[in-house]
């Protein structure tokens, strides 16, 4: 999978269809190892999705809290258009 074509939601999905095969016990030892080293780049790369995500979420409640402790109605938005 290329990075152009990677989303969080495929990197799951794919995760899913990498242990289901791995549940089988039927890859061959080479074939483990490759989709054992797949799912690790899999998984680093959703912890790393997550973690934007939840950095994010973190700047929109701070600006609203901003806003609210300056006794402003504006939103995070109109912050960044300030800027």
């Amino acid at each position: 999978m290329s990075d152009a074509e990677r989303s969080y939601e495929t990197a799951t999905a794919r995760l899913e269809e990498i242990i289901r095969r791995l549940d089988t016990g039927e890859a061959g030892l080479r074939e483990t190892l490759d989709l054992v080293k797949e799912g690790r780049g899999l998984v680093e790369y959703c912890a790393a999705e997550l973690d934007a995500v939840s950095q994010g979420l973190e700047e929109l409640q701070l600006g609203a809290l901003v806003a609210r402790l300056e006794g402003t109605t504006t939103s995070p938005a109109d912050e960044e258009h300030r800027s």
